[in-house]
């Protein structure tokens, strides 16, 4: 089963090196099932982050996967967080 993890970050621009250096550390972690980890900026609001982690799995993790809740933990220092799952539409 495909699923999809979305962790948004609203911040307020602190230390943007130091959010950068925790999502290049985290993207080289090797999780089962992980597909593919993609990262965006808001169109708009250059401060704004949203994190795309893809996987492929028996099921998904209602709540999130431990990469996805540990990721969501350590960005809280940098702002709100909004961490949603979502399972792939089959048609």
């Amino acid at each position: 089963m495909k699923w999809l993890e979305i962790i948004k970050l609203r911040s307020a621009g602190k230390d943007s090196g130091l959010l950068e250096e925790l999502l290049l550390s985290i993207d080289k972690l090797g999780q089962s099932g992980l597909m593919e980890m993609k990262t965006y900026h808001h169109a708009a609001l250059g401060t704004d982050l949203s994190v795309h982690l893809h996987w492929e799995s028996g099921r998904p993790e209602k709540n999130g996967s431990t990469l996805g809740l540990r990721l969501a933990q350590s960005l809280k220092e940098f702002g709100l967080i909004d961490h949603s799952t979502w399972i792939e539409e089959k048609r």
